[in-house]
């Protein structure tokens, strides 16, 4: 509350606010933000995320209050509008729909899954395919099928599935500037990158289901979804397209291969008209960022590892300097939830 108070002079005097959360924390147990409160407070929780590189637009964050969609249909009909909203024609617009938060003993519904959209063949979908077909889903045996979302409506009660609509996914099919065969590999990736496997976290107040986004820097598609070994592990294929000696690691095939296939998702993405940034231009940003907000007197909290690209890092800007400590207490934040696992379902809900 000081701290809304501080940033937001023009509200009053915070003694008056405080004194009727008291009051509201004696009596139930909790209190209710108000709406100004929780569009603040995600903001916040988007300059403190540690881990994010595209902070510098905290402060653009569109915040749908949606504390009263309580209903699964409900929230997986919002969700949907929440794509649609965030995908804007492919002028990709950072979005946060935030959803009726936990209360003492009534915990609130969550959304199971790390994004909205994700594919059925990536094996991080692994156990989020098998709980989908569990409850009856029947797809998840074609290329880059899209799963459905998952709402669960309580802790320890069975999660609904829902379908995500064509309209509500823009997808970008991933071509090479340079190589026309690149596009007989099939690859494609989602416009939208709207992370809901966390929890907001604003003065003491948990919305376990809050999904975000903001758009995407090209590594983390060309470089980590589709090149790591985990995940696609596309790297042997396209070495074996572009002709690279593979038989010796001294080639650096794998390091043509990747610089080749980032190149392939910017130029896609850029082609189709779709926001995305790429990791020297996103490096300068988080610096102005830093610098813009040591001006109000603010640490900029980084972890170093997430914020150094993972390709050509020494390259980059954000690599050759030291920033202020990850403080995991620091509030409001984006927390990742304890997985849960829904009664009479052996998985889990990553």
């Amino acid at each position: 509350m000081r701290q809304y108070a501080a940033e937001n002079p023009g509200d009053g005097d915070p003694r008056r606010r405080l004194a009727e959360v008291t009051a509201e924390v004696e009596r139930f147990g909790t209190y209710e933000h108000t709406a100004a409160e929780v569009a603040y407070g995600a903001r916040v929780a988007w300059r403190n995320a540690a881990r994010c590189i595209g902070r510098l637009y905290w402060n653009n964050l569109i915040v749908r209050d949606l504390r009263h969609v309580t209903h699964p249909d409900d929230i997986a009909s919002e969700c949907f509008e929440h794509l649609r909203i965030a995908t804007n024609g492919g002028r990709i617009r950072p979005v946060i729909s935030v959803f009726a938060p936990d209360r003492p003993g009534r915990p609130a519904a969550t959304l199971l899954g790390e994004q909205l959209v994700r594919y059925s063949d990536d094996p991080r979908s692994t156990h989020r395919v098998a709980l989908a077909r569990d409850l009856g889903w029947k797809g998840g045996e074609t290329p880059f099928e899209i799963l459905p979302l998952l709402v669960q409506p309580g802790s320890g009660l069975t999660p609904e599935f829902y379908e995500v609509p064509e309209d509500a996914v823009l997808e970008v099919p991933l071509t090479h500037p340079r190589h026309p065969g690149f596009a007989t590999l099939g690859l494609r990736w989602y416009a939208v990158p709207a992370v809901s496997d966390m929890s907001l976290e604003i003065g003491g107040v948990t919305y376990p289901a809050a999904p975000f986004n903001g758009w995407y820097m090209g590594t983390e598609i060309g470089s980590r979804n589709l090149a790591d070994t985990d995940r696609y592990n596309l790297l042997p294929a396209v070495a074996e397209l572009f002709g690279l000696d593979t038989r010796n690691e001294r080639t650096l095939w794998r390091d043509r291969a990747l610089v080749e296939l980032n190149l392939a998702v910017l130029h896609s993405y850029e082609q189709a008209g779709v926001s995305m940034a790429d990791h020297h231009t996103e490096s300068r940003r988080f610096l102005a960022h830093v610098d813009r907000e040591r001006r109000h007197g603010r640490p900029v909290p980084t972890d170093w590892s997430w914020i150094v690209p993972p390709l050509s890092g020494g390259a980059t800007a954000v690599f050759h300097r030291y920033y202020d400590p990850e403080d995991p207490e620091l509030r409001p934040a984006f927390v990742h939830r304890t997985a849960e696992v829904p009664q009479g379902c052996p998985y889990g809900a990553a």
